[in-house]
């Protein structure tokens, strides 16, 4: 069994690794105010980006669906890895040797299970790699030369050859020290007739699949060889770390690009990647051996910042033919899944992009796709050709078709353009009698949404996330509890600031049970002083909380913005101290006036006089507080 990694190394892997690079792979992160980044939360489905990612601090939050943790635990969820594994990944990254606590140095024998296959792959592509460059492989260099794809162009996407061999890749990982469970594991060969193992991928042009870090999972294989039985394209099979509908090849290259414009463009292969990429199309992308799905528009809308409130465009690439049309609204489908525009560029004449840059060059493609059809419009007239519009039946059935396509239109300002078009494609002079028309079957399925349209798939109910603070609800809309919120904020993310005033406050000066159990995790982590001492003292607290449920409030507080335009410093950090300190005085001094009136008229002087010098004390500490201000404390 593997050691345990010492801790000062999984401590310089985390100092390596900024947790806004490592969550920049797979999210869209914007200014989120102050000190913190936002975007689209990978964890859960939703409308508006509410994952926090605090750089100074090394944690992120959602505070749609709760999760919380540093760059570790994020890579431990969005990719399903155990603590090693994820530790392992950023320190191949950052080139970090780890040491194990039994001793020694991170040798293959202790690395987890999915840095050995990621390991064995990133093998296999160098040796691909090399393989295309040998005399056997001169049907693929010649497949390449074909559709316009140089030696350069080669290298950059990392295409490379498997020979004809039954067994030359196994055998040069097994050289390498890889077991053959490794090998099996990884999809990289398949267990032969007799037992043994063959390799998977035999005389075939390969393509190496890469996850959004960079890292190969996987590849695509072309058949060259009209003697080769196999089916056209060969794909890794499902491992431990290649799943088909979570992977679009090229995002690697295209991530950064489709974040910095914008845009997204999904193409239908390889080839077509390869001549966007190489025609200025850097945002382009395609699946792997499947259709594209849910989980590859979560990908997307998350690389897009795809919110109700932010305008990203995905383009969708298909050929012209029947088959072409079929997917293209296969995607419109999907569309309602995104909120970003959707359009659709129709090769013409049947090309794909590949093709196109063959016929028409590198001005050609990007022509293509800076001109796109908006989706719906494609699926509009798609429908009335599928009718005899020079019929009334015909005109009749295309409008009761195309009319529940505009129906669906997220966009309601746009509707009735679209409803004027229709009539015009239909040639029916009274648009009117159309828009009417698109009015009644509109409020018909705001009234019955139950019953979906027959061009819509049915989607599983998901299961609504359980309140992640059950015991106490906790109300931002509250006054009293944003300036609890915002001074424990402080005390988190500028202990410096608050310090030493923050550590004589009282537990019962924070009434509110969720942030009373922060304040005390505060106290027990050594207080605010000995935190502005401290590089990571959010750390400190959250291992001093008592549950998970307070460990996640201190995630939450720690990543969520200053609610300030002004500067952060200490003058604004006087005043919450200040206003906290006045609601207590403020409650103290009702409790005392309600003492008072209980005493009532019959009691005695020296009944009342302690009572009523307290209460002449406070007011005087409240009038000095509201005066003065942090000065008075």
């Amino acid at each position: 069994m593997a050691g345990r990694i010492r801790d000062e190394d999984v401590q310089a892997v985390r100092n390596a690794l900024p947790i806004d690079a490592v969550v920049g792979d797979y999210v869209q992160l914007t200014n989120g105010g102050g000190a913190q980044l936002k975007g689209v939360c990978p964890f859960h489905d939703e409308k508006s980006a509410s994952f926090y990612v605090h750089p100074g601090k090394g944690v992120f939050h959602c505070f749609g669906c709760q999760e919380s943790g540093d760059s570790i635990s994020f890579l431990m969820k969005i990719e399903h890895f155990s603590f090693a594994e994820a530790v392992e990944r950023m320190a191949g990254q950052a080139g970090i040797t780890l040491r194990y606590e039994e001793g020694g140095y991170n040798t293959r024998g202790q690395q987890g299970e999915r840095t050995r296959l990621v390991e064995a792959h990133k093998v296999a592509a160098a040796w691909y790699q090399e393989q295309l460059a040998t005399p056997e492989a001169e049907i693929a260099r010649n497949f390449l030369a074909e559709r316009g794809f140089d030696e350069a162009a080669a290298k950059h996407f990392g295409v490379g050859y498997a020979p004809a061999g039954w067994e030359h890749l196994v055998r040069y990982l097994r050289g390498k020290g890889f077991t053959d469970k490794e090998i099996l594991l990884g999809g990289l060969a398949s267990q032969g007739q007799r037992g043994g193992l063959i390799d998977r991928f035999r005389g075939r042009l390969l393509w190496p699949i890469r996850d959004t870090a960079g890292e190969v999972i996987g590849f695509g294989a072309r058949r060259l060889r009209e003697d080769d039985n196999g089916p056209k394209y060969l794909n890794t099979p499902e491992t431990p770390i290649y799943k088909k509908s979570n992977v679009l090849y090229g995002l690697d290259l295209a991530k950064k690009d489709i974040a910095k414009t914008g845009r997204a463009v999904v193409v239908e292969g390889y080839t077509d990647v390869m001549a966007c990429h190489l025609a200025g199309v850097t945002t382009a992308v395609a699946t792997c051996g499947t259709s594209f799905g849910e989980d590859h528009i979560k990908i997307i809308r998350r690389l897009l910042m795809d919110t109700s409130n932010y305008r990203g465009e995905t383009v969708f690439t298909f050929d012209g033919d029947a088959a072409g049309q079929k997917a293209a609204l296969r995607a419109f489908e999907d569309d309602q899944k995104f909120a970003a525009r959707t359009s659709i560029a129709i090769t013409p004449g049947g090309m794909d992009p590949c093709e196109l840059r063959l016929a028409k060059g590198d001005e050609a493609v990007r022509e293509l796709i800076e001109h796109p059809v908006p989706l719906f419009e494609f699926a509009l007239r798609t429908a009335v050709t599928r009718h005899r519009v020079d019929t009334a039946e015909g005109r009749a059935a295309a409008l009761e078709e195309a009319a529940q396509i505009i129906t669906k239109i997220k966009d309601r300002s746009i509707q009735h353009e679209y409803a004027v078009q229709l009539a015009g494609l239909l040639g029916i002079l009274d648009e009117q009698f159309v828009v009417r028309r698109i009015g009644q079957l509109a409020r018909w399925q705001r009234e019955n949404p139950q019953q979906q349209p027959r061009f819509r798939r049915e989607e599983p109910a998901r299961p609504a996330p359980a309140p992640a603070r059950p015991v106490h609800r906790l109300d931002p809309k509250d006054p009293a509890q944003f300036v609890e919120r915002e001074l424990l904020k402080l005390a988190l993310q500028h202990p410096d600031l608050v310090s030493p005033a923050f550590d004589n406050y009282l537990d019962e000066e924070f009434p509110t049970p969720p942030y009373t159990a922060v304040r005390q995790a505060i106290r027990q982590a050594g207080g605010a002083g000995y935190g502005a001492s401290l590089p990571d003292f959010t750390s400190a607290v959250r291992d001093a909380c008592p549950d998970d449920q307070v460990r996640s409030l201190v995630y939450e507080l720690t990543v969520e913005p200053i609610r300030t335009r002004r500067a952060v410093d200490a003058i604004y950090a006087g005043e919450f101290l200040v206003k906290l300190r006045l609601q207590a005085v403020d409650r103290r001094i009702a409790e005392v006036r309600a003492q008072l009136r209980r005493l009532g008229d019959r009691a005695t002087a020296e009944e009342q006089g302690p009572v009523q010098g307290e209460l002449w004390a406070l007011q005087q500490y409240a009038q000095g507080l509201r005066t003065r201000g942090a000065a008075a404390l």
